[in-house]
């Protein structure tokens, strides 16, 4: 299994810029090897992982997963 570190500040200041999702780079990132993506701090501390499905319909499946658990979380927060 291929580990990718990701610095999460960088990553996500680069979707605003590019103005996409970060569901898009996870597919472009899928070629059927397992891969783990690593979010760090900007101490390297790990902030949480992410395991890449090997294909897009899976990754279609945990980004709606994704989205309803944080709809969850927000409505909570008010």
């Amino acid at each position: 299994m291929q580990i990718i570190e990701i610095k999460a500040k960088d990553f996500f200041e680069l979707l605003k810029i590019k103005d996409t999702s970060m569901w898009e780079i996870f597919a472009q990132m899928i070629d059927g090897k397992e891969k783990k993506l690593i979010f760090l701090d900007q101490d390297n501390t790990v902030l949480f992982g992410y395991q890449l499905p090997t294909n897009t319909e899976q990754l279609e499946k945990d980004r709606e997963i994704f989205a309803k658990e944080y709809a969850e979380k927000i409505s909570k927060l008010n």
